[in-house]
């Protein structure tokens, strides 16, 4: 299961890959950059006149948009991630599965529709990982660790799948999957606690999802008994 994570990580100089990790970057800085300055602007706004409430207020706005910011970014960067996982999935197939036929790519409105998704259920699922964490410390801990690894990992698969088939199959294949899936995103729901490596961690995710998407029979050879849902576009 180590394999796909593996693969992926040695992918990482990629151009594509980087390129996406800048994107996700830059748009997470510049959401945060804007909920900043709306916070401030509210905060001035509502008080008006008075300079010691407002120098307050602005103190406690500071230290919460940093605490936001860390909440919030890996629901962002994924979200926005999964925005460009054609770019992603296609440097994975070039340089590892090259005798796949082009993948039909979903709708631009399908692809915005799951980012969006994407991103609020590793939020949700991130706030119950901390729930879980400050009521049950230790067992809290693993639970919340799953609960974001199950999150993430069938968020990107269903990604990635869906460039090769409709969201139903994608979710079907998802249940045939769902340990090898969970293992990834068990992966990278520790890289997302972990400063500077959880910039990385939605595209080794997207990366690794292509790789359990391609995984050949038992004793096959990767890229080429592939299965027919890897051939086949399916709309």
């Amino acid at each position: 299961m180590l394999t796909p994570f593996l693969r992926a990580l040695s992918q990482m100089d990629d151009r594509a890959f980087l390129s996406v990790v800048l994107h996700s970057v830059l748009w997470s800085a510049l959401a945060f950059v804007l909920l900043a300055a709306g916070l401030g602007w509210g905060t001035h706004a509502a008080l008006a006149g008075n300079e010691w409430l407002v120098w307050g207020a602005s103190l406690l706005g500071v230290v919460g948009a940093a605490l936001l910011a860390l909440v919030l970014f890996v629901p962002l960067a994924t979200g926005i991630a999964s925005l460009f996982s054609e770019r992603v999935a296609d440097a994975v197939e070039r340089r590892f599965y090259p005798g796949l036929p082009p993948a039909a790519a979903a709708p631009l409105a399908a692809q915005a529709w799951d980012g969006v998704a994407l991103g609020l259920r590793v939020l949700a699922m991130q706030l119950v990982a901390l729930l879980l964490t400050l009521l049950l410390p230790g067992p809290g801990l693993v639970l919340g660790w799953l609960v974001t690894a199950w999150a993430m990992g069938r968020g990107l698969f269903v990604a990635v799948a869906m460039r090769r088939m409709s969201r139903p199959a994608a979710l079907a294949l998802y249940g045939r999957h769902w340990m090898a899936v969970l293992a990834q995103g068990g992966a990278m729901a520790v890289l997302a606690v972990v400063p500077v490596a959880n910039l990385f961690a939605p595209v080794l995710g997207l990366a690794a999802m292509v790789h359990v998407l391609h995984q050949p029979p038992s004793g096959g050879a990767p890229g080429r008994r592939m299965r027919p849902h890897s051939l086949v576009p399916e709309r």
